[in-house]
């Protein structure tokens, strides 16, 4: 099915440079800033959870080529390091700027500070709106999609408990 445009349509003065626009977006968008994903020892007596919740994200779902966005929230038990507080939003950055699907989204984020880390263990959760089912298809904005990540000591369920908790707060 040929998707036909009405005439005129880029036509207008705001729609001219609108094709150049885009590709300049989608450009910076693909490429974002390189990092270096530093850590650094684990301070002494230091065992507890540390989480960072509600990192905003924006993404596009790789069916639609339709935006999806939220937030993340990660939780992780050090084992010997610990990173930069901003590094973990950089990662999601990092991670969510390509056309995909969420589930792998989650897993993609807990994969990478899990390899980084080297956690006892790892939680990522994920609550998105997809505009491809805000927008067109069903048509129900507000809705929320969310997805999880587990590894190490948070399949345990007193663990996976207080972190969801700790981010409903």
């Amino acid at each position: 099915m040929k998707v036909e445009y009405p005439d005129g349509l880029f036509s207008e003065e705001e729609l001219i440079n609108t094709p150049k626009r885009h590709q300049k977006f989608i450009n910076e968008w693909i490429n974002p800033e390189e990092f270096k994903f530093t850590t650094f020892p684990k301070p002494e007596g230091v065992d507890q959870m540390i989480i960072i919740k509600d990192i905003p994200f924006y993404s596009m779902c790789s069916h639609h080529l339709i935006p999806f966005f939220g937030k993340c929230h990660v939780g992780y038990i050090p084992n010997e390091r610990i990173c930069g507080l901003s590094k973990i939003p950089r990662v999601i950055d990092l991670l969510a700027n390509k056309p995909q699907i969420q589930e792998k989204l989650t897993q993609e984020v807990a994969d990478f500070l899990s390899n980084e880390l080297k956690p006892l263990g790892l939680m990522v959760v994920i609550e998105a709106e997809h505009l491809c089912m805000s927008m067109r298809g069903i048509q129900k904005p507000g809705h929320r999609t969310i997805t999880n990540a587990i590894k190490g000591i948070f399949t345990t369920q007193s663990a996976r408990e207080e972190f969801l908790c700790m981010i409903k707060q």
